[in-house]
């Protein structure tokens, strides 16, 4: 497998990243399969494994450190782990979010549950508006500073705020974001507009999440078909396809396809051989919740999209553009919350 460097940090990385969001309670409940899944990943090649504190809450996590405790501590150095904070982890208020408090005491119980000394890379999960950046980067630099760990980033954070945190990192003699995490694929792009380029701009590694849309590029949707999937079971304003967004994206999914197959791949390895075209990506996150779909996806690695097919891609869903504004990911408080745009009577 050909490892991609992320960032500046000069750590290599596979071009695909497993992805531990389904293991646990929110997908794969057998904790000896999801070891399984994980063991097959590495011995294809793929160093990099991201999970996040809030997947089940906390299971994941402990999935992802039972399987490398098992393999060994010489395994564990070969591993680039990747998890996230921000989500709420309880009940109370201070139990979420990215105030130093919370990002200082959530990182300790992340370090448990994955039974390790450190973690490869800590991210933000979303924006925290109610908490200073400058906040959060000084309790992120501390931790790089007492080993806990190596680097950190951020996940599904607009290009304007990675600009914010740069500038308050060398304002500050604080370290900075090392990656980024947004969602991206065939259906969801509009991070090629503003995002993607600031990251290039700062040196920032990519590391993409959802390359399969949350499921419609699968090869399970599209038109006639039963349209279903567990995710969509817990989301189902996304996947209502009496949204016109929605009635796109199916007809999107549809010629997607039919070029797939015309192109000799299935829709699921074109779908990752998409995102990793992009030179600003260093992997794309795939998250099996099973071991048929890990290896439906293990040659896109290997795929190099022809520009006739890139053309054609751009033809269904131009550059830039999300064809349903819901696939962003995170919605500022300033635009999904009408109060704050309204003055108090």
């Amino acid at each position: 497998m050909e490892y991609r460097t992320l960032g500046r940090t000069g750590v290599k990385v596979s071009p695909l990243c497993l992805g531990a969001m389904m293991f646990g309670g929110w997908g794969n409940t057998d904790h000896e399969d999801c070891a399984r899944i994980i063991g097959r990943a590495l011995d294809e090649g793929i160093n990099f494994i991201d999970t996040a504190d809030v997947y089940s809450n906390g299971e994941s996590e402990e999935i992802v450190g039972e399987a490398l405790a098992a393999l060994g501590p010489s395994r564990r150095e070969d591993i680039v782990l990747a998890t996230k904070v921000h989500g709420s982890m309880g009940p109370g208020p201070n139990r979420q979010g990215n105030s130093r408090r919370w990002v200082l005491a959530e990182c300790e119980a992340s370090l448990r549950r994955l039974r390790t000394d450190y973690i490869d890379l800590y991210q933000v999960h979303r924006p925290d508006p109610a908490t200073d950046m400058e906040d959060t980067l000084s309790a992120l630099s501390d931790l790089v500073h007492a080993g806990k760990i190596r680097y950190f980033g951020s996940s599904t954070f607009p290009a304007w705020m990675l600009v914010e945190a740069h500038w308050a990192s060398e304002r500050r003699g604080l370290e900075r974001l090392s990656t980024e995490q947004p969602p991206y694929s065939m259906l969801v792009r509009g991070i090629e507009a503003d995002l993607l380029p600031v990251c290039q701009r700062y040196g920032m590694g990519v590391l993409t999440w959802s390359p399969l849309a949350g499921g419609w590029l699968s090869g399970r949707f599209g038109t006639g078909r039963d349209n279903t999937s567990r995710r969509a079971s817990r989301l189902p304003d996304r996947y209502n396809l009496e949204d016109p967004a929605n009635q796109a994206k199916l007809a999107a999914v549809d010629r997607l396809a039919q070029l797939a197959g015309k192109a000799g791949y299935s829709l699921p390895e074109m779908a990752v051989a998409f995102v990793l075209t992009h030179p600003a990506v260093t992997s794309a996150i795939i998250g099996p919740r099973t071991m048929e779909q890990l290896t439906g996806v293990l040659k896109a690695a290997d795929i190099r999209l022809e520009d006739a097919i890139l053309d054609e891609v751009d033809q269904v869903v131009p550059p830039g553009q999300d064809l349903n504004p819901a696939d962003h990911g995170w919605a500022p408080p300033w635009v999904s919350e009408a109060r704050q745009r309204r003055r108090p009577a």
